[in-house]
């Protein structure tokens, strides 16, 4: 047990004045039993007050890490704690593949899902559209099982929960046979050349990353993720766009060690080798940085990478990197990319929060009439009704948390102002 934890960034400190660490459901059930406000903490990944809380954070870390794959129904099922990194590797070995991941193997699967975190491709998915099923405990103690099957809608609508319905124990997940795929990395592409063909970058490879710092009208790194047929080759042109092919391998924020970067020189590796930006073992403790995302609807892109170039001269000088993705449209009630394709517009910011907080209303200012979406976990500065009208199944969601938690035990200041749940 500790006081004041902090998220990873180290800009939020936690209101919770304990930690506690269950090992069983039944822990967990005790624990909402004993408490009137408690959250649950991933990886403290978050740079936003989202799992604040004022009594208690409970952390799944000792919690049941059983991987258990069901070859018939083709899923995996993983205890509330598990971390990618403990995830894709035995997934890998049993012959399966998860579709999509985070850039990070460090985060919790149930943090990602609840969050909307999406990794990128232009036909996938966020990360939660992967789920099958969800055991949680509710704020009512009730150990509660939602399948696609039994429940679909309610499971579209906790799928990306805010961390607002419990605590997440179990995950069902959809997996596909594993695949091999080849990463490659190109050099300044000229920003006209992404303004120009958009569409055809995103679409040549099942994942494209686009890292730019906006000092100059040139993207600086190019991660292009290429999967490869089974039983065959790929090959990847020394020049793409416009952009030349690197011989090095590179760190994309230019802040890490490029070693601890995932393999970028062709060579063909397993799937959890290549989809994230780092390696497995690249665990940092903690990260001198902040972070924002905007998805914008991908109808909208070019007018979106306009905005960026226009505002280059107050994004340049307070940014580490901005990386450009794209992410498939889905169905879940709370994720960003509810029925809307789109461009994920990506800052990682320099650790000066006041700094960061002087350009974001700018950006806001010319992103929201083009209907963009923040991430969950990530700064921000739209106002609450604006981002509450954002999401059809805004009254939907908040039925489901009074359903699920009438007290309110996993309601915090971030959820009442975003979510808007009355009493």
């Amino acid at each position: 047990m500790q006081t004041k934890p902090h998220n990873w960034a180290g800009n939020i400190a936690f209101g919770a004045t304990e930690v506690h660490y269950p090992r069983t459901v039944e822990e967990v059930q005790a624990l909402v039993a004993q408490h009137s406000r408690l959250k649950v903490l991933g990886a403290g990944h978050s740079f936003t007050p989202l799992a604040d809380t004022t009594d208690a954070l409970v952390s799944l870390k000792q919690f049941d890490p059983t991987i258990t794959v069901d070859a018939e129904r083709s899923t995996v099922t993983i205890g509330g704690g598990v971390r990618y990194y403990q995830l894709v590797g035995e997934l890998h070995q049993a012959g399966y593949a998860l579709h999509n991941l985070p850039s990070l193997p460090d985060i919790t699967v149930a943090g990602a899902c609840a969050t909307g975190t999406h990794g990128s491709g232009d036909a996938n998915g966020c990360i939660a559209t992967s789920v099958a099923a969800i055991e949680f405990v509710a704020g009512t103690g009730d150990v509660v099982t939602l399948t696609r099957e039994e429940h679909g809608e309610q499971l579209r609508g906790v799928a990306v929960n805010l961390g607002g319905i419990g605590i997440v124990t179990r995950l069902t997940l959809d997996v596909q046979p594993t695949f091999t795929m080849r990463q490659d990395v190109y050099q300044n592409l000229p920003l006209d050349q992404v303004l120009e063909h958009v569409d055809a970058i995103f679409a040549d490879a099942y994942s494209v990353s686009l890292f730019c710092n906006w000092s100059r009208p040139f993207i600086n790194q190019a991660w292009v993720k290429r999967r490869i047929p089974a039983g065959g080759t790929i090959d990847a042109p020394p020049q793409w766009f416009e952009a030349m092919r690197l011989n090095r391998q590179v760190d994309p924020v230019g802040i890490a060690d490029a070693d601890l970067c995932t393999e970028q020189l062709g060579h063909p590796g397993p799937w959890h080798e290549r989809l994230p930006h780092f390696r497995l073992g690249y665990m940092a403790e903690s990260g001198e940085e902040l972070q924002t995302e905007y998805m914008v609807p991908r109808q909208h892109a070019v007018a979106a990478l306009e905005v960026l170039d226009r505002l280059r001269n107050e994004i340049a000088p307070r940014v580490f990197m901005g990386e450009l993705r794209t992410i498939a449209g889905d169905e879940l009630w709370m994720s960003p990319f509810y029925q809307q394709p789109s461009i994920a517009l990506h800052f990682t910011w320099k650790p000066d929060e006041p700094a960061v907080r002087e350009v974001l209303p700018m950006l806001e200012a010319e992103l929201a009439p083009l209907g963009a979406r923040p991430h969950w976990g990530k700064l921000f500065s739209l106002s609450p009704e604006h981002v509450r009208s954002l999401y059809p199944h805004l009254a939907d969601f908040q039925a489901l948390l009074k359903h699920y938690d009438p007290e309110g035990k996993f309601r915090n200041q971030f959820l009442d102002t975003y979510v808007g749940i009355e009493n």
